[in-house]
């Protein structure tokens, strides 16, 4: 089952009938608009009676309103040092998760634009939305009719264009996290690579998004010997081979700018022959969120249809697995830039199956305009311990630190609430990554997981580089090339729990909507 995003419905009428009650999100009663004096008469009262009016969800009755309901989910304070848009798509979601509950099927939001806050309308739209997610398994499992928690979703506005345009955008933006979720939060077998190929290509059908799929083995091995390594022991089992997806978009004029994606999709994550032990297995078939993510950007594209922007993306959907035919630490692969690889750790595949795709985007990128590369993966643990859970990083090369990439990225997820933290990459990452001995140019990795490793997060971005042969494409060279690495362990979601759609809207915001009409 393709992706089927939640049915949205605008209103300027806060007492329309088609919607069964009202989920109001807001910072402060005062700022409520004259046309909701209604809801702020009826809380007012209530607060008359429980000075702890604000702190948790409440659901009243207030005759009048649809369905005589209103869930109340204040934000908080917005004005802190600390403070950011989180505050309403958080407040949203907690909101509809109430009001679905309480038994609505037609909610009404209600959430005015705030005056710091140019985008909390939108945000708050995105968290409701991600409360009323539904896995693809359990939709799989389901009559159609109830595909979805709610029949319809209801977004109140102002004026007509405003909500003619609302809709549009959270529909394009919710339907490219939808993918993402549906690829990164589905179990091993239902998006094992083959089944991963065959969403894409549906989800894709009659869109301006081209796909290409790569299974053959001897082309795989031929063209990215270090995936087809860590593809060797999983090859044995045809649910469970290999798959590169290969996407392209090109928006309609001519091309100003060119994006080139490449997403670290691992179906499981076994860690290999360094095999993770002591519980630690669990939840990783989440590590396939960056190809996810590549994934659900197109479809953004596919919606929105952004002109005089190409977007080239390939998906490294592969399964790390363990058995007798599992590549092992000590062995040498020689990388498609010609670099020789000596495997360091099994359990740092990700940089392995993405590192030969990043070569062809380098080798594709001379010739194409403005080219901008990029690799997305839940790479390492160290992300996290770094940064704490929720963040995403971004790291520039050279070139990418010149144009300042990385904090537009950073300023572009401050809008939706796709938070990032930039990182650097420095001199010791790439000492790193030397070779130790005459036999290898590079070492893929250490012994330790990357959470027991100084600079953990940033030296496989010095790796990336280094195999893939973009080091010649420094700001030293004669061809620069810009790159930027991004972790997302942090911010693809909590497990148990479902994935948050990272970082599509940080992507979406910097590249589509500034120039969307």
């Amino acid at each position: 089952m393709s992706a089927s995003v939640q049915p949205l419905e605008w209103t300027t009428d806060l007492t329309n009938q088609n919607f069964d009650g009202v989920v109001l999100v807001t910072d402060s009663l005062d700022s409520l608009p004259s046309e909701l004096k209604v809801l702020k008469d009826a809380l007012q009262d209530y607060g008359a009676v429980d000075g702890g009016l604000g702190e948790e969800v409440v659901v009243l009755k207030v005759p009048g309103l649809p369905g005589n309901r209103l869930v109340f989910a204040s934000t908080g304070p917005v004005n802190r040092d600390y403070d950011d848009v989180r505050r309403f798509s958080d407040a949203a979601a907690s909101g509809m998760k109430r009001a679905l509950k309480a038994g609505m099927q037609r909610p009404l939001l209600v959430c005015p634009t705030h005056k710091d806050y140019k985008s909390s309308t939108l945000t708050a739209a995105l968290g409701a939305l991600q409360a009323l997610y539904m896995p693809l398994e359990c939709r799989e499992a389901v009559e159609k009719a109830k595909i979805h928690k709610a029949s319809i979703l209801g977004l109140w506005v102002t004026e007509f264009t405003q909500g003619t345009k609302l809709v549009e955008l959270a529909s394009a933006l919710e339907s490219g996290r939808l993918a993402c979720r549906d690829i990164g939060g589905s179990d091993p077998e239902r998006m094992a690579a083959p089944r991963a190929a065959e969403y894409v290509q549906e989800l894709f059908k009659d869109s301006p998004v081209k796909v290409e799929v790569v299974s053959d083995l001897k082309v795989l091995e031929r063209e990215y010997p270090c995936l087809a390594a860590v593809n060797r022991c999983a090859n044995s089992v045809p649910r469970h081979q290999a798959r590169v997806i290969k996407l392209q978009y090109c928006g309609e004029g001519p091309v100003q700018k060119t994006l080139m994606l490449v997403g670290k999709g691992i179906t499981y994550d076994t860690g290999g022959a360094d095999i993770k032990a002591g519980g630690v297995m669990a939840g990783m078939h989440r590590d396939k969120c960056g190809a996810a993510a590549v994934a659900g950007f197109f479809q953004v594209l596919a919606k929105l249809k952004p002109k005089h922007l190409k977007v080239v993306g390939a998906m490294a959907m592969v399964r790390n697995s363990v058995g007798a035919d599992c590549y092992v630490a000590d062995e040498l692969v020689v990388s498609r830039a010609g670099r020789r690889v000596r495997v360091g750790n099994t359990d740092a595949e990700g940089r392995m199956v993405m590192v030969d795709l990043l070569c062809e985007m380098k080798e594709k990128a001379i010739n194409e305009v403005a080219p901008e590369l990029f690799t997305i993966a839940t790479l390492t643990g160290h992300a996290i311990r770094a940064m704490g859970p929720n963040y995403s990083i971004i790291m520039d090369n050279g070139p990418a630190h010149r144009s300042g990439n990385a904090h537009q990225w950073q300023k572009a997820g401050d809008v939706l609430g796709d938070v990032f933290e930039v990182s650097n990459i420095r001199r010791e990452d790439y000492d790193f990554h030397k070779g130790k001995s005459e036999y290898e140019d590079i070492l893929q990795s250490n012994n330790l997981p990357s959470s027991a490793t100084p600079r953990g997060h940033q030296t496989p971005a010095a790796f990336l580089i280094m195999a893939s042969g973009l080091h010649m494409h420094g700001i030293d060279s004669a061809a620069p090339l810009r790159y930027s690495h991004i972790d997302i362990a942090g911010s693809s979601g909590p497990f148990p729990g479902v994935p948050t759609g990272a970082p599509v809207l940080a992507m979406a915001t910097n590249y589509i909507l500034s120039d969307y009409p």
